[in-house]
């Protein structure tokens, strides 16, 4: 496993974490999962969440983009 496959799993991490608590915070406004600590509301935790689906996605797909010409490499 080289260190972009590594990126790559904390990206889909992220992606899922981001996503299923947006999707949770949709369908229970009140029910912020692990951003109930942050200070704010409904327009923040969803903010944060889109914010962390967004960057674990980018970091997935730029890490896989990466990992395939190392594999070639080989």
């Amino acid at each position: 496993m080289n260190k972009y496959t590594a990126w790559q799993i904390v990206g889909m991490v992220l992606l899922a974490l981001g996503a299923q608590g947006a999707i949770r915070l949709l369908i229970d406004h009140g029910h912020a999962g692990l951003l109930s600590w942050l200070p704010g509301g409904f327009a923040v935790w969803l903010s944060c969440y889109v914010v962390v689906t967004v960057v674990g996605g980018v970091l997935a797909g730029w890490a896989a983009g990466k990992a395939k010409p190392a594999e070639r490499d080989r």
